[in-house]
């Protein structure tokens, strides 16, 4: 199986072409390079880089992939055993991120369904700034 230039990786993927460089500079996908310099990425590349891609999708930040990714092994093509482990790992995380999202919407369907976004009734009103002292951060949306 030949090697894949970085136009067919990208258009494979979905993903931009300065996307894959970057990911290329974070070491999360790797190239080598041909006498003239261009990449040549494998073709197991691709399924790293829709899991990147899903990942990112979901809420996940390059870190946390990249340390994912870490754990899958050099010496051969990741698995399905693989990446069912990966997913597990990041369950609770997930499911955390679902109840986040939730509350957001519960809270805000009152605002958005009458549209006033009223700041005398708004259950996300932060009147006179107290949370402040609560440090950055969206407080009324963490329960």
């Amino acid at each position: 199986m030949s090697a894949l230039t970085i136009g067919e990786v990208a258009h494979r993927t979905g993903a931009a072409t300065s996307a894959l460089r970057y990911w290329e500079d974070l070491g999360l996908i790797t190239a080598v390079r041909t006498t003239g310099n261009q990449r040549r990425y494998e073709r197991a590349t691709i399924r790293r880089v829709s899991f990147i891609r899903a990942a990112q999708r979901v809420g996940l930040s390059l870190d946390e992939i990249g340390a994912a990714l870490a754990t899958l092994p050099e010496q051969r093509t990741p698995t399905a055993r693989d990446w069912a482990r990966l997913s597990r790992a990041w369950r609770e995380r997930l499911d955390e991120q679902i109840r986040r999202i939730e509350k957001l919407r519960d809270d805000l369907d009152g605002c958005i369904g009458c549209g006033c976004l009223s700041l005398t009734t708004c259950a996300l009103n932060n009147t006179a700034d107290w949370q402040a002292n609560l440090g950055p951060g969206a407080h009324k949306l963490e329960v």
